[in-house]
C-alpha cells in the first residue's frame, strides 16, 4: 500500500472509486452522485485542486492487481488559518477491509498538520451511511452543520472535531447568527429564543434537538405547544416544508423535495468516506 500525491492524469480512476464508494454507502440519486461527481472531480477541477496550494489530495495504490497497481481511495483535506479540514474520503468498495481508510485519514491529518494546522476537523455528507461512525473513531464528536451547493443540490455536511478544543471552526463550518440560522432552517423564525414554524394561522415549535437524518438535510420533531406536549409532525430543513410523512418502518419523506430517511448503520467501519 503506498499514499502519494495523485496526478491530473489518474482523475477518470479517482471519479470511479468516488462514484463506486456513492453508490453503494450514500444514500443519493444516480443523478446526484453523478452531479457531484462531475462538479468536485472532473479532469479540470482535480487538475485545480492539485494546483492549489492550500489542498491537500492523497491516494491510495494497491499493488493487489493481477496486472498492477491500482488506486484504491482518495483523501480530500484543506488548510485553512489554523485549521485543516478532511473533507472528503472514498475508498473503493472492492478495497475495503484492508485499513485504507484508516490511513488515508491518518496520513491527510498528520499532512495538514505539519503544514501548520494546529486543529484538524473532519466534515461528513449527511447522506452518508457510514462515515459519521468512521470519524468518531477518532475521538471527534458532532460540532456543527454546514450546507454546501454541489452541481445545483443543497446538501447538508456534519462538522466533527476534538471535543476538548475550545476553538472557533474555520468560518464556513461555523453556523453563528440570525443569516446562517434563516440558512439551515427554511421557512423559519425565531420567537423568544424558540424557532418556530408556521402551517396557515398555526405556529408550531421545532425541536432542534429531536433530529432524525436525511438524504438532502435532516428532519426535527415538531409540537404544536410551546412545552412540546402535543406532537404535530416533522419539519424538513432541506426546503423548510412541514409536509412530511411517515411510512410504516418508521421512514420519513418530505412531499415537497423528496427529502428522505436516511438511517445510519450501527456498525462501526475501519473504512469509510466522507
Amino acid at each position: 500500500m503506498e499514499i502519494r500525491e495523485p496526478e491530473p492524469d489518474e482523475a477518470e480512476r479517482i471519479r470511479e472509486v468516488i462514484d463506486s464508494s456513492m453508490t453503494t454507502s450514500f444514500r443519493l440519486s444516480p443523478g446526484q452522485i453523478d452531479g457531484m461527481t462531475d462538479d468536485q472531480f472532473g479532469d479540470d477541477a482535480v487538475a485545480d485542486k492539485i494546483d492549489d496550494e492550500g489542498t491537500l489530495l492523497h491516494v491510495v495504490e494497491t499493488g493487489d492487481e493481477i496486472e498492477g497497481t491500482v488506486i484504491a481511495g482518495f483523501v480530500e483535506g484543506r488548510l485553512e488559518d489554523e485549521w485543516g479540514e478532511v473533507n472528503w474520503l472514498f475508498v473503493d468498495p472492492e478495497h475495503r477491509g484492508k485499513g485504507i481508510g484508516t490511513e488515508l485519514y491518518e496520513t491527510a491529518s498528520e499532512t495538514l498538520r505539519d503544514r501548520g494546522a494546529e486543529h484538524v476537523c473532519a466534515t461528513v455528507l449527511e447522506a452518508n451511511t457510514e462515515g459519521h461512525q468512521f470519524v468518531e473513531r477518532f475521538g471527534l464528536e458532532h460540532n456543527g452543520d454546514r450546507r454546501i451547493e454541489v452541481a445545483g443540490e443543497s446538501l447538508v455536511k456534519y462538522v466533527y472535531a476534538d471535543a476538548d478544543v475550545d476553538v472557533a471552526l474555520p468560518t464556513e463550518s461555523r453556523a453563528d447568527g440570525e443569516d446562517a440560522q434563516t440558512d439551515e432552517f427554511p421557512e423559519t423564525e425565531t420567537v423568544d429564543g424558540t424557532l418556530t414554524a408556521t402551517d396557515g394561522d398555526e405556529t408550531l415549535y421545532i425541536a432542534r434537538e429531536e433530529e432524525e437524518s436525511g438524504t438532502a438535510a435532516s428532519f426535527f420533531v415538531t409540537y404544536e405547544d410551546e412545552d412540546r406536549t402535543e406532537q404535530y409532525g416533522y419539519y424538513c430543513a432541506n426546503c423548510g416544508s412541514l409536509d412530511v410523512s411517515m411510512d410504516n418502518m418508521e421512514r420519513l419523506e418530505c412531499s415537497d423535495c423528496g427529502n428522505a430517511h436516511a438511517e445510519r448503520s450501527k456498525e462501526s467501519y475501519d473504512d469509510s468516506h466522507l
